[in-house]
């Protein structure tokens, strides 16, 4: 499996780098009770910013979650970003998730908007429309033809820092890694109404390896 930054994002390594030397300044100048606030303070700082490698199902009718976390919300509504009626299925990611995002589908992005917004709790209903967010709507291929699939990176109550590191045109692979959410959030996923759903509220998911819905 070729992947590009194994075990521990990219993203983190400034953040673990300080953490490691603080932590170790303290061990030498600082004296214990300081040492091991700061101690665990690495090892919270390196669990958050592990990114393992994951398998990708071979189906061709399923949409991957996105995200590691659980099912919030799984409705109709309107899928304000491709303006369409859609189904929403919502992960939460807390801070003990992994934070990397993955690409649900295999297609081309045919939308790519960020959004400046606030920093409500990514598990209330109005994060999805209020919050600093990112949406990428996706031309997806399944055995069918082409359907819409939106991915929107919400940010949260701690969450300062959402990435995504695809353009417009981009040819994105079912589980490709496009981006990742500094602490705390939510992946919202807009899907066609005629989508079987495979989840519930209160599911937790793992990114690729759980299956939202299918699609035929």
């Amino acid at each position: 499996m070729n992947y590009p930054h194994p075990i521990l994002a990219r993203e983190g390594w400034p953040f673990i780098a300080i953490t490691l030397v603080l932590a170790l300044w303290a061990h030498l100048s600082w004296g214990l009770p300081i040492a091991l606030v700061l101690d665990v303070l690495a090892i919270f700082v390196i669990q958050f910013f592990r990114d393992p490698p994951r398998l990708v199902p071979g189906d061709d009718d399923v949409v991957i979650s996105p995200a590691d976390g659980r099912v919030i919300k799984v409705e109709r509504t309107f899928d304000p970003y491709a303006e369409r009626e859609a189904i929403l299925i919502s992960v939460f990611m807390n801070v003990f998730n992994v934070h990397s995002n993955r690409s649900s589908v295999d297609g081309v992005v045919r939308k790519v908007q960020y959004f400046a917004g606030s920093f409500f709790n990514a598990s209330l209903d109005k994060a999805s429309l209020e919050n600093e967010r990112n949406a990428m709507v996706i031309d997806a291929q399944f055995p069918s033809g082409v359907q819409t699939v939106t991915l929107v990176q919400v940010a949260g109550l701690v969450a300062r820092r959402i990435l995504c590191y695809v353009d417009v045109g981009a040819e994105l692979k079912k589980g490709q890694r496009y981006g990742f959410i500094r602490f705390g959030s939510r992946v919202d996923v807009y899907l066609p109404i005629d989508a079987l759903v495979k989840v519930s509220p209160g599911d937790k998911v793992s990114a690729t390896l759980s299956v939202l819905a299918k699609l035929s």
